[in-house]
Order: structure tokens, then sequence, then C-alpha cells
């Protein structure tokens, strides 16, 4: 190409309404832009407006208060008054259970809006953006709404060499799972749909089936990337089963019980009249079990730095690669769904569930502190995300079976002898 031949490149235009161009001279690092934070207006507005949604939110908490000892005399009246109308108490039970059943399967939909947003919004702020702003009333609220409307519209397309019915059944086999198996966790005092003694064996139970749906999704999708991608999550979700289910003996061992809410409830009262007797608190054994727990639970959910299976650098985006549509939505409904059934696990195993932290705190009620510790732990999980770099695939099953198991099995004989000394 000759000189002659070369255009001059235009001048910048700048968008008056949405901001301008980066001239030189004009790139700052965050922290040589806002060396002093608090003195920019819209730093104190920003601090402002979350403090005012922390102070309303546990206002409106306190002025609901608790929700589950409510419910019995509820469902006492509703069946007085069956039987009064010559209904069997049978079918108040069925309905009774049908309610439950559908709030209940809210609670994973609506974490999928909410997370998904959120997880958006954090990932901004890490990389100094501002995220989705324009769809919805505040800060993009409703952008999640519109792209499940958008994949609920797409077509659904399945490949040629695909075996279609297996193709089909994947995502749902992942995700009834994933829905189901949140039945036995406490959402506050009072607040669960299965109250089973064995509560702790059914969720991993249970947990435990949607990873058939991802082996059958990659092995029927006829793709050696979605084959690669659902054998790699096989071993890995196998592999950190394992240590993830060992770091909760120690604490079931403390505790007594198989019970999810009695786990909770367990931890209840406080060390010198401020300190929780939470399992985290409890020397080394506490600590340990939650360090390999939560880094365990990050590796079943498919997350940085342990999103091997999915891994779009090297398998274009590994089991899911030939879903699109609503099937392809299931995919993130479960994955974000087993995210929150890890945060409330940890909240109940070793955070005194809904315990308020300091006694002077329990006027408000505990699924509100439930609430509140979940929403934490979900934090770090997207956190992690847009922190930590992806494990090489040989290094992730090195450090399970080479550091984290050895790990899990002392941490168990620990707890043996912390049970031991304090008898």
């Amino acid at each position: 190409m000759t000189e002659e031949t070369i255009k001059p490149l235009s001048e910048p235009v700048y968008n008056h309404a949405h901001g301008r161009l980066l001239l030189p001279g004009t790139r700052y690092w965050p922290t040589d832009m806002w060396k002093s934070p608090w003195s920019l207006p819209t730093y104190r507005r920003g601090a402002a407006v979350l403090a005012g949604l922390i102070t309303g939110g546990a206002a409106a908490a306190w002025f609901v208060g608790e929700i589950g000892p409510r419910l019995a005399p509820l469902y006492a009246a509703a069946e007085a008054f069956a039987l009064s109308h010559d209904i069997p108490a049978f079918w108040i039970s069925v309905v009774w259970t049908f309610i439950k059943g559908a709030i209940l399967l809210l609670a994973p939909l609506v974490n999928a809006l909410f997370a998904v947003w959120w997880e958006r919004k954090i990932s901004a702020h890490i990389q100094s953006r501002l995220g989705p702003m324009y769809v919805g009333w505040w800060h993009g609220a409703l952008q999640t709404l519109a792209d499940g409307i958008k994949l609920f519209l797409k077509e659904d397309i399945i490949p040629d060499c695909a075996d279609k019915l297996v193709h089909t059944l994947a995502p749902i086999v992942v995700v009834i799972p994933a829905i189901i198996v949140f039945a036995p966790v406490p959402f506050g005092s009072g607040l669960v749909f299965a109250d089973i003694d064995i509560g702790t064996v059914y969720v991993f139970a249970v947990g435990g089936v949607s990873v058939m749906g991802i082996i059958m999704a990659g092995w029927s999708s006829g793709n050696k990337f979605s084959l690669l991608g659902g054998l790699r999550s096989a071993a890995q979700l196998v592999s950190y089963e394992l240590p993830r289910t060992f770091a909760v003996l120690p604490v079931i061992m403390l505790a007594g019980t198989l019970n999810i809410a009695e786990i909770a409830s367990s931890q209840a009262g406080y060390w010198g009249g401020f300190v929780p007797r939470w399992f985290i608190f409890y020397p080394v054994v506490g600590q340990v079990a939650f360090i390999v727990f939560l880094i365990a639970s990050v590796a079943e959910t498919n997350r940085v730095p342990f999103d091997i299976p999915e891994a779009e650098s090297e398998l274009v985006a590994g089991f899911n690669t030939e879903y699109s549509g609503m099937k392809f939505a299931l995919f993130f409904l479960s994955e974000f769904a087993y995210v929150l059934l890890s945060c409330l696990l940890m909240a109940s195993f070793f955070f005194g569930g809904g315990a308020a932290p300091l006694p002077f705190l329990d006027f408000l009620p505990s699924w509100a502190w439930f609430l509140s510790k979940t929403l934490l732990l979900m934090f770090c999980f997207l956190w992690f995300r847009w922190t930590f770099p992806r494990f090489r695939v040989d290094r992730l099953m090195d450090f399970n079976w080479k550091f984290l198991l050895p790990v899990s099995l002392l941490n168990i004989a620990a707890g043996g002898l912390l049970i031991w000394l304090i008898s």
C-alpha cells in the first residue's frame, strides 16, 4: 500500500449524552483519579444510597418480623375452616404442600434474576465500569429479565448429529435437582419446606444428580468440545464432592445431628456474652472446615477459578456449546441455584443460620440475618470470578487429591480431638 492510498482517519466524534472519548493525557488509574474519593459528590451520594438501602431493608425486616411462627396458626385456621365445611383434611395438606412448593420454586428463579444482575454490577465495578444502566428504572435492574425474555424467544437448535432425546433431557436432569434440593434448607426460624432428620444427606445426594445431566449434555451434543467439557465436569464434581462432604463431618460431629435446621440452632448463644457460638469460631477445626467447604463449593458450581468444564478459551463453552434458548438458560439457572444453595449451607453450618452476630442485634428476624449472611457469602463467589485466573485441568485435580482431601481428613481427626477436649 502506497502513501497516496492511505486515507487519513476522521476526527473523533464526541458523544455528549453518554460521555466522551479518552484522549491522551486523560487516562488514569482509579487510584490516581480518586485519590480522595470521599471528596467527590458522586461517591458520597452512592454511599448514602447504599446506606439508605441497608437501613430501609432492616426497617422493613423489623416491621415484618418472624414469619415462621405465624405459619402454624395459619395452617390450623385453614384446617379448621376446611373441617367446618366438610372438606377432608387430606386436601388441606395437599394444597398447603403445593403452596410451599410454589414458594420454594421461586427461590432459584428469583435468585437467578438477581444474581446475574449483581454479578454484572460487581464485575463492572471491579473493572471500573458501570455495568447495566438503562434497562429498568434503577441501574439496569430489569436487565436480567430482558435477557430471559430474549432467551425465551430464541430458536431452540439441536445439531443434526446430536442424540435429540438425550440432548433435550439433559437440562431437565440438571435443573430439577437444583430446585428440589432446597427442600430441607431452613430460610429462617420455622421457614423450611421439609424438616427431615437426614437433611444434610438429602442435599448432597440430590445435588449430585445434576452432574449426570452435564455428562448427558456433553455426550449427546455430537461435539468433541462438549464431550470433553462433560468428562471434565464428571471428574471435577465427583472429586471435589469428597472434601466438601468431609468438611461437613466435624460440624455434624459437634452438632450431633444431620438435620440442617438443628445444626443451625445448635449454634445459638454467645461465649462471654458477645462472641457467637458459631462453628466458624471453633479453634482451627471450624476455620479449616469452612475454607475447605468454600473452595470445594466454588469447584462444585463450576465457577472461576474452577470453570474447567466450560473453559471458553479452549472448549468454546464446554458441555453447553450446542445449546440455545431456554435450554441454555436452564444450565445457568441451575448454576446460580447451586451457588445460592452453597451459601445457604455455609450460613447454616458455620455462621449460626439466622442467629444475630451480637446479642443487641436480635431485634431483626432470623430470616433477615440468614439472608444477609447468604448474600455476603454469595458476594465472595462473584468476587472470586473476577479476581483469580483459571486452574489448569491437571493442577485442578492435583489440588483436590493432594491437598484438599488430606486436609479435610485430618480436620475430621482434629474435630474428634476437639470434642474429646470440650466434653
